[in-house]
């Protein structure tokens, strides 16, 4: 990349920002390629080789070459997440959140999640007790973030399709509340040069201003003594410590300091009037792209959110008797309906989701476990690549990578030998992929058509994750 190929004024525009170095951030782009990184699932551990720890992330690795994401069938086990290392930050900030509430449960909010790489790290640092919320604003993006939340196989999160000022019907309801707010994108021209194309001192305004909207919006719904965690991909002082000190003006927030080590590179800032709390991210500093990440805490009430309930539909317990040989500690679950299939979430998260459900649209609440045609289950993916299921219930089929990467492309699968017959959890080295259902003379495929490989056997270095 050469300097040449920045937007016009952008440099410029980054005169005097904290810790800008104009020649090694110039370098940076035009010499270092992007470095690749993973997030490894906590609950679906791997052993990751060749590859060098994230410092700010527990579960992060620098990977020593880019490999073909697409063909690695862990990656579709849920294993692990490709995520850009800086924003694995927010991991530092959660822990660290989770430290100074003593570990009490938490109802999260991920505002903007799709496409649910920060959704899926604070589903990692989550303990059983709490809830995520993750919300996409923009419908046609919900369905990667429900399918990427499925991979991850945790039962206490909620997927939801709803404009941030909906959330303002929820008064005080969430403990922390991440907003990765729309910006402007210039932390991304390294690993996206095409982005520089959408960039301008107009766009960096309008940007400012929507983001202004959107935390406003979800401000309600953050409690007395909650989080607010802030972040974007963007350089421009504009959209990072002019909005802290903007969110200081306006509301009751307090900045938080974050610890952080400095052999990490990262600067930290202070806005100019309120002196807030902000770190900033570049690639000449650091092994990832660009970030800004702030961390408030909110000093009033916003009142309280209605207890009011809608009855769930009573169910006959032997009618649910059924389902719990398929669980793990059946007896923690809240069982429901939707249609003609059954869900699961952890009963303590029975009574949150009823009042999420009458203010909120809801695409995804817990695991869904199937259908029961008499007492037998016609299962459904989700339970699948759970943490909840219990696999002692069903047959195991181990898979080698080619026959992996066949059921991965719902082809027909080559020298499988079997003698069991019925429903079968398919796996890659000891991970589950999905259901087949072994048959005398054939295997039913029941990989979701929706998330099967369509790509080319031989894909191109540069394809996307």
């Amino acid at each position: 990349m050469n300097s040449t190929n920045f937007p016009p004024n952008f440099i410029e525009s980054l005169s005097g920002t904290p810790g800008f170095n104009e020649e090694n951030f110039i370098k940076s782009h035009e010499n270092n390629p992007a470095p690749t990184s993973i997030r490894v699932n906590p609950y679906k551990e791997i052993k990751v080789k060749n590859a060098q720890p994230v410092p700010w992330c527990k579960n992060g690795y620098y990977l020593n070459e880019r490999p073909s994401f697409t063909f690695d069938p862990l990656f579709h086990a849920g294993c692990y997440y490709v995520q850009e290392a800086s924003s694995m930050f927010i991991d530092t900030i959660i822990r660290q959140i989770k430290q100074k509430t003593e570990n009490n449960p938490l109802n999260i909010l991920d505002l903007c999640a799709a496409p649910g790489g920060k959704s899926t790290l604070l589903a990692s640092a989550m303990s059983a007790e709490d809830l995520l919320v993750a919300n996409e604003i923009i419908k046609t993006r919900v369905p990667v973030l429900g399918d990427n939340l499925t991979r991850w196989g945790l039962p206490n999160v909620i997927v939801t399709n709803n404009d941030a000022k909906d959330f303002g019907r929820l008064p005080g309801f969430f403990d922390v509340v991440l907003i990765d707010a729309p910006c402007s994108g210039s932390g991304m021209f390294r690993k996206d040069p095409d982005a520089m194309s959408e960039w301008s001192e107009a766009n960096v305004n309008l940007c400012h201003q929507r983001q202004e909207r959107i935390l406003a919006d979800a401000y309600p719904t953050l409690k007395e003594d909650g989080y607010l965690i802030y972040s974007t991909c963007s350089y421009s002082i504009e959209e990072n410590e002019q909005i802290l000190d903007w969110l200081c003006d306006t509301f009751a927030l307090e900045s938080i300091r974050i610890a952080t080590n400095s052999e990490w590179g990262i600067v930290e800032t202070q806005s100019e009037k309120h002196k807030a709390w902000g770190y900033r991210f570049y690639p000449d500093k650091v092994k990832g792209e660009g970030l800004f990440a702030a961390c408030l805490v909110k000093r009033e009430s916003s009142g309280q959110h209605s207890s009011h309930k809608t009855k769930f539909q009573k169910i006959n317990t032997k009618e649910i008797a059924p389902l719990h040989i398929y669980i793990n500690h059946p007896e923690d679950y809240h069982y429901f309906k939707v249609n003609d299939e059954w869900l699961v979430i952890p009963e303590q998260h029975r009574d949150s989701m009823l009042l999420l459900q009458q203010y909120l649209y809801i695409k995804k609440s817990g695991v869904r476990i199937g259908k029961l045609a008499g007492r037998e289950l016609i299962p459904d993916h989700d339970l699948a690549l759970s943490n909840i299921i219990n696999k002692d219930t069903f047959t195991k089929t181990a898979l080698n990578k080619d026959q992996a990467i066949a059921y991965l492309r719902r082809d027909n699968i080559i020298d499988l030998e079997t003698a069991q017959k019925g429903w079968s959890l398919m796996e890659f080295e000891g991970h589950t992929l999905g259901w087949a259902k072994l048959l005398p003379n054939r295997i039913n495929n029941y990989y979701p058509k929706e998330l099967r490989i369509i790509a080319s056997p031989q894909p191109s270095p540069k394809e996307k994750e």
